[in-house]
């Protein structure tokens, strides 16, 4: 049976304060509004990397960038079905 450490590590978890220079991916998905699955996955298109033997963070230029690529994704997507429906 997973531990709980282990369930929490997969859920969006809300932030000591909103404005902080850095969060973990769990925090960002949370601020974001998007599952941390998603988070992790923006993060990788985008090349974000996080330093050996640490665990990965996004600064603020990071949260800008993820929430960007997901609303031009969508366009696209968008664009995509009303091609689709035609």
């Amino acid at each position: 049976m997973p531990s709980e450490k282990y369930l929490r590590y997969g859920l969006p978890q809300p932030p000591r304060d909103v404005n902080q220079e850095y969060m973990s991916v769990q925090e960002t998905a949370h601020v974001l509004n998007i599952s941390v699955g998603t988070a992790r996955r923006r993060i990788k298109a985008l090349g974000i990397a996080s330093k050996p033997g640490r665990s990965l963070v996004t600064s603020k230029r990071d949260r800008q960038r993820i929430h960007e690529f997901g609303r031009k994704n969508a366009r696209a997507q968008e664009k995509a079905r009303a091609l689709r429906a035609a």
